[in-house]
């Protein structure tokens, strides 16, 4: 009986060894090649993940990068990121490049994660998907499109200001952001306005943003199985909002210009078919998050910039308030007033210099091809990197000093208010995926005498 103990557990042994031996030598073979760019492989499944996770977790995403291209002296180099062969792509170049072969050498790609909780992602292809979101987006963002949102975007500013921050000595930023931007968004793609409606989307909407960029490991109780969950409820709610805005739009009592949920109800492809409503919710849940999260961070590292730096804050206040003493009283801002932001504007463009909300995006390798020198195979994950550019003294010098004249070239409704004073002077800044405060940023308001 000992005998049979003893087989059964070599026989186990061997089995785990074996497939050790198999899962490192499949691992390694996909980084192997003629004239691959350098890099490592780092460990099977985990690759550099963790590496790369962990220095956005420290607050300096841009380390991960930086440290590749000086120990391979390189601009592109390999790794493995999510259990896939991937090459990096770094500075002007190499995001030209990326942007310039879509659906050409190079397709959006998404972790697994994503796919799971964004079901029909699955049944039509990246390049389809684009050609549909190209087609009808260009109406909903054309400048004549932009302008009428800028009153609209007021009202929101003000009603949020006067509900989250008016009367408090103490906020904390990142959650009301997040509450905001959440708010316009679904104000200006479904035309949802009432704070109540909208809450009842939040609360499931943040363990969705949460959980989607998650390990994907599908358990109750996971990140992930909580955000398919999340998504389920949400798709459930938007298709109650897309059958009684079909009802609206046939009865004339809904126009079909007033946001991107009728002109999605109305497009058709080229067989004149229209979108399903399952596929209408998965694209309006995509671009709220895709509003959400990006522009929740920026308006929160605006807001801890100008705590920060007093000079800084004085510019932007003095110029708003130019622009404010012109208005009436009630009066809503509009494309007039937003062109007369330059200082404002070039503020917060060096502030998403800095803090960039997507620190970069992945894409895979339709064919075999050939950048810098070096070949990318077939299948292969490619990343930009928006750090690779943003901090890098040959497109901005002295890329870590603060410098909004860098965009003279180019050309705020909280700043009138309040001035504001950072509660935690050494609050550490965290990216999982998109930068944030780790304790939200709470600030200290100073209401403004009128």
């Amino acid at each position: 009986m000992d005998h049979f103990y003893l087989s059964l557990l070599l026989l186990f042994v061997s089995f785990i060894t074996l497939s050790l031996f198999f899962i490192t030598y499949k691992h390694i073979a996909h980084f192997t090649g003629a004239n691959l760019p350098p890099g490592k492989a780092g460990l099977p499944f985990v690759g550099e993940t963790l590496e790369f996770l962990s220095s956005g977790w420290k607050g300096h995403p841009e380390k991960f990068i930086f440290d590749r291209i000086t120990r391979y002296s390189s601009e592109v180099f390999k790794t493995s990121l999510l259990a896939e062969p991937t090459a990096i792509l770094c500075g002007a170049a190499g995001n030209k490049f990326l942007f310039s072969n879509e659906n050409k050498l190079v397709t959006a790609w998404w972790p697994e994660s994503v796919n799971k909780v964004f079901p029909s992602s699955n049944l039509t292809s990246n390049k389809e998907e684009a050609k549909k979101m190209r087609k009808m987006l260009p109406n909903f963002m054309k400048p004549e499109a932009l302008q009428r949102y800028i009153g609209i975007m007021d009202h929101i500013a003000q009603r949020h200001f006067a509900m989250g921050w008016e009367g408090k000595d103490e906020i904390t930023v990142f959650p009301l952001a997040k509450r905001y931007t959440f708010w316009l968004a679904c104000r200006l793609f479904m035309s949802v306005e009432d704070p109540d409606h909208v809450a009842k989307f939040a609360d499931p909407f943040n363990v969705l943003a949460s959980g989607m960029f998650s390990v994907p490991i599908d358990l109750p109780g996971t990140p992930l199985n909580r955000a398919k969950h999340a998504s389920n409820f949400i798709r459930k709610e938007l298709r109650v909002i897309i059958k009684q805005r079909k009802i609206d739009l046939t009865e004339g009592k809904a126009s079909a210009t007033q946001d991107i949920l009728s002109h999605m109800l109305l497009a058709t492809d080229e067989d004149g078919k229209h979108m399903n409503e399952l596929d209408i919710a998965d694209k309006i849940l995509g671009l709220l998050i895709g509003g959400h999260d990006t522009a929740s961070a920026a308006c929160t590292f605006i807001v801890k910039y100008l705590a920060e730096l007093p000079e800084v804050y004085d510019g932007v206040y003095n110029e708003q308030m130019e622009i404010a003493k012109s208005k009436a009283p009630g009066e809503l801002l509009n494309w007039d007033d937003i062109q007369k932001m330059k200082y404002s504007w070039n503020v917060a463009c060096e502030v998403m210099r800095l803090a960039p909300p997507l620190q970069g995006a992945f894409r895979e390798a339709l064919n075999d091809f050939i950048f810098n020198g070096f070949s990318i195979p077939k299948g292969w994950k490619l990343y930009w990197s928006a750090h690779s550019t943003h901090r890098n003294a040959e497109y901005f010098p002295e890329p870590e000093k603060f410098d909004p004249s860098r965009f003279d070239w180019e050309g705020a409704c909280a700043i009138h208010r309040f001035k504001w004073e950072k509660l935690l002077t050494d609050e550490k800044i965290v990216v999982d995926p998109m930068p944030m405060p780790a304790k939200g940023l709470p600030v200290r308001l100073l209401p403004h005498k009128a």
